[in-house]
């Protein structure tokens, strides 16, 4: 399939969904059951001393002490004196939080500091011309996340400040929610739904916002983000709030509704989110706060809309506690912490799902009023079992852990399809043990292809294969963070109590770069809890070439460091090592190098081993992980019957393995 022909039935995925939708588990699963509407969007007053007790937790603890703890005179300063009213990006924003921040703790509290502060930031945001800075054909207001999220609060800061605010204010709040608010949103919805029928969406010239890109294709691109689920939330609950007061809520919930069943599509059956779990959270936030919204007031429900269950489980699976990152996650693309998890505490909740309880406790962090919200402290929590320690989830990731704590080793391997956020990263690795990442995914790649970190999304910034210097495809970065081309798919996956084996091939993806690439692939052993073996092979169709394999070092805090010596080399972290020797069809050669980036944006060291000149190469990676000042244990390598037999001994574990050299998939048998 061409690359014109695959992006055009990507592009328009999202579009047909709404269409021909159909239901994900089972007929009926969207139910429009009607229930008595309650009066609060997301909360009643009886709900309030749960809540309370909930935000008195320690998981909660900390969220609650830093609204508590909110510098209100720096705030009024700001709203008074520093506010610019063509600053969206950041002074909007600040704005829009301290409104939503405030407005809560006074709900919770009573604080009138917080009300004053709350009705000095309504008054702010009013004032703005617009809500977002985002037009369509130069005139209309398009809402991405600025507009949507402002809507969100001002919707909820009405309940919640409820008979402080006087008659004038509530109706101009109400007033420009409908006129900024909501049809920013619906613009945005529209035009992702009618793409030929934009007129061009652009920057508004009066914002002062210094990064541009081509907007041109974004209503395509945008369809399939998070940046659809943001207008969606939105709108809805607007729509909700204003549903008997003003003629076009009910149309405003229409279109609300049409885009979340197209978007449920962007979340596998499984629950799993390709832009990443770090925009999980996010995504899976806005629209179960949409959904949870309608059923409350509307009585329509739902609830069903995606795998909630399951997508809560993707969240858990994603997660890798680090020592000094505890929400560290696999992070794959631009995701680089596990973030909100919102989500869990509502699927717990509502699913009386105690696994997910696991999850809002003890799974990244408590980041939005909604968690609090929605938490059930009388629900006990259950530990995941041991199916759940082992996934090839449906987009192709394959992550594999020994356990849930610090100590215990994660492997990941990022094979599947494009995405927005993603990076030039396919048959890439992370491995993390005794609490340290030894196989490295940098964090922090530049949104703007201007910038050096730009470098950091790209294939030589990854634990993964380049060919002759270069990794696969990836776009210019001119249109945003969008998808590329480049494609990658599991062909083999096995796993036992100890082990787990996957093979991913990327042939398509470097081929797009260099025409003559007839196979890359890479195979995946991980021997649980502190044993990776990788065995990558390529082959070329007529012209010989040098392959690299990369290695990774995690030198964000700067106490990462590689050494190498003649066919191996040695990672250091604080808290463990990891001793990889290397093997290869011809002659290899092992180095250490840095990426090419200014020292102002850190310094990023990685291990390389390059096999020399020619058409098909091989070459196995034998990792063994370990505490910091324990001795490895010694693995080796050899060629026998036209197999590769890794044997040897790691922490009184004996290892044995044969990868077989014929064909283009390797038989792995682990012993």
């Amino acid at each position: 399939m061409s690359p014109t022909r695959r992006m055009f039935l990507r592009s328009t995925l999202v579009t047909a969904a709404g269409a021909c939708l159909a239901p994900r588990f089972s007929e009926g699963q969207v139910s429009t059951t009607t229930i008595r509407p309650r009066k609060g969007l997301l909360f009643d007053a009886e709900d309030l001393p749960r809540i309370r007790k909930t935000l008195s937790m320690p998981r909660f603890a900390a969220y609650w002490d830093s609204l508590l703890r909110a510098d209100l005179d720096a705030d009024r300063k700001f709203l008074a004196d520093e506010l610019k009213l063509n600053n969206h990006a950041r002074d909007f924003l600040r704005a829009r939080q301290i409104l939503e921040r405030s407005s809560f703790v006074f709900a919770l509290t009573g604080d009138r500091s917080h009300l004053d502060i709350s009705r000095r930031a309504v008054a702010r945001m009013l004032e703005y011309k617009r809500w977002d800075y985002f037009l369509e054909g130069g005139e209309l207001t398009i809402g991405l996340q600025r507009a949507p999220e402002a809507t969100i609060a001002m919707c909820c800061a009405l309940e919640w400040l409820g008979p402080a605010l006087d008659a004038e204010m509530k109706r101009e709040m109400e007033r420009q929610i409908a006129e900024k608010g909501a049809p920013a949103c619906y613009q945005t919805l529209y035009g992702m739904k009618y793409p030929e029928r934009v007129k061009g969406w652009g920057f508004d010239p009066e914002d002062d916002y210094p990064l541009r890109f081509d907007l041109r294709r974004w209503p395509l691109i945008l369809n399939s983000t998070n940046l659809k689920v943001i207008p969606i939330a939105g709108l809805g609950l607007a729509a909700c709030l204003l549903y008997d007061k003003h003629p076009q809520a009910p149309r405003w919930l229409d279109l609300a509704l049409q885009s979340a069943r197209a978007f449920a599509e962007m979340f596998g059956p499984d629950g799993s989110y390709d832009e990443g779990v770090g925009y999980w959270g996010y995504t899976a936030l806005h629209l179960t706060m949409f959904i949870e919204v309608v059923y409350r007031k509307l009585g329509r429900d739902y609830r069903n809309l995606i795998n909630f269950p399951g997508t809560v489980r993707y969240g858990l699976q994603m997660s890798m506690p680090t020592t000094d990152r505890p929400k560290d996650c696999v992070n794959f693309g631009d995701a680089w912490s596990m973030g909100d998890v919102s989500v869990a505490a509502w699927t717990a909740r509502t699913r009386k799902d105690a696994i997910a309880q696991y999850a809002a406790n003890r799974v990244g962090e408590i980041q939005n009023h909604c968690a609090a919200i929605w938490y059930e402290p009388a629900l006990a929590e259950q530990k995941p079992a041991s199916d759940l320690l082992d996934v090839r989830f449906s987009n192709d990731w394959v992550v594999s852990r020994s356990g849930w704590g610090l100590a215990d080793g994660v492997v990941a391997m990022r094979s599947g399809g494009p995405a927005n956020h993603e990076h030039a990263d396919r048959n890439s690795v992370v491995f993390k043990a005794y609490g340290e990442r030894l196989l490295h995914d940098p964090y922090h790649a530049a949104y703007s292809y201007t910038e050096p970190l730009w470098k950091l999304r790209l294939t030589e910034s990854h634990t993964a294969v380049l060919i002759d210097g270069k990794g696969h495809q990836y776009h210019d970065g001119h249109e945003g963070t969008n998808a590329s081309w480049a494609e990658s798919k599991i062909i083999r996956y096995q796993k036992t109590r100890n082990s787990v084996v996957a093979t991913s091939d990327a042939t398509e993806a470097y081929a797009l770069v260099n025409k003559d690439v007839g196979m890359v692939r890479r195979t995946l052993v991980f021997l649980k809890p502190d044993v990776l073996l990788l065995f990558d092979a390529l082959r070329m169709k007529t012209a010989p070439v040098p392959v690299q394999v990369r290695f990774q070092v995690d030198n964000s805090d700067g106490r990462g460091s590689v050494r190498s010596e003649e066919k191996e080399f040695l990672v250091t972290r604080p808290g463990a090592t990891m001793k990889a020797r290397i093997l290869g069809s011809g002659p290899m050669t092992v180095r250490t190098g840095r990426l090419p980036l200014p020292d102002q944006s850190g310094i990023h060291p990685y291990a390389e081993a390059e096999s020399g000149v020619a058409k098909e190469h091989w070459i196995v990676t034998l990792c063994t992980a370990q505490g910091a000042g324990r001795t490895h244990g010694d693995l080796a390598a050899t060629v026998r019957d036209n197999s590769v037999l890794v044997t040897g001994k790691h922490n009184g574990r004996t290892i044995e393995v044969t990868i077989g050299l014929k064909g283009d998939t390797p038989d792995v048998r682990v012993a």
